[in-house]
């Protein structure tokens, strides 16, 4: 009896501690409706430069996302299922756009892709720019987000059975058909999982995207100059549209993936 009084006791202490971490996440959410109007928010979202950040924010980041994966699922399978020499440290490797200040992110970034750099020059060859450029946008969102994609999908990788790839090997199959129709089908909620986590850290970037292309504007680096140059009556609005059309993609999205 005293031990299950002590157990209750000790799921209350739980619960409330929960609940302190749920009312820090989702009361500054709230906040941001309490503090706005519905006619301010229709007149913001009218405006076309507001609309055409938000389009440059969800294309740039999918794009980026996708683009990227290509080369981040291959080289996640390679991390989950072989071992070579300074594995560890490549994995470490990884977190490095995670760890770091996501201006200096920008600045490294901005260090191999200005014109006066062989990338730079290179690209500008072909008539490709990176400053001020989509595609600068594009490469700052997946160079801080890619982390996530080839974390999760390494660890989806991982959670596959070998023995399962193994039988199949032995049946005759090839190793790129073992990959396409057991390992990558198995591991597919964990990729898919690292794609939203991917696409979402993307569209949230702001620190690199600043430094690498200030214009054209994404909605984060929006934000953040209707709020220095008007304060914070004037970039409530644009938040708030681009929180709510995160939360209904993510939502959707999430939705999707249960079925």
């Amino acid at each position: 009896m005293l031990k299950k009084i002590k157990n209750n006791y000790l799921n209350l202490i739980f619960t409330f501690l929960s609940g302190i971490v749920i009312l820090f996440i989702v009361a500054p959410i709230i906040g941001l409706y309490f503090n706005s109007t519905f006619n301010g928010i229709i007149e913001t979202i009218n405006e076309s430069e507001v609309q055409e950040s938000i389009w440059l924010t969800l294309w740039t980041s999918m794009t980026g996302t996708l683009l990227f994966s290509i080369f981040a699922i291959p080289f996640a399978y390679l991390l989950a299922r072989k071992n070579f020499m300074f594995k560890n440290l490549i994995n470490g490797l990884i977190d490095i756009p995670v760890i770091i200040p996501h201006t200096a992110a920008g600045i490294a970034l901005l260090g191999i892709i200005n014109r006066n750099t062989f990338f730079g020059e290179a690209a500008e060859f072909f008539g490709v720019k990176f400053i001020g450029n989509p595609i600068g946008i594009i490469l700052a969102m997946s160079f801080v987000s890619i982390p996530f994609l080839i974390n999760s999908a390494r660890d989806g990788f991982a959670s596959v059975p070998e023995r399962f790839e193994q039988v199949a090997l032995n049946l005759g199959a090839s190793k790129l058909k073992v990959f396409f129709s057991i390992s990558l089908p198995l591991a597919w909620r964990s990729i898919l999982s690292g794609l939203i986590l991917m696409w979402a850290r993307g569209m949230s970037e702001f620190g690199a995207v600043m430094i690498i292309a200030y214009n054209p504007k994404i909605t984060p680096v929006l934000i953040y100059e209707r709020f220095t140059s008007f304060g914070l009556k004037y970039a409530i609005p644009v938040t708030v549209i681009f929180v709510s059309i995160c939360l209904i993609l993510f939502v959707l999205i999430r939705l999707t993936k249960k079925k």
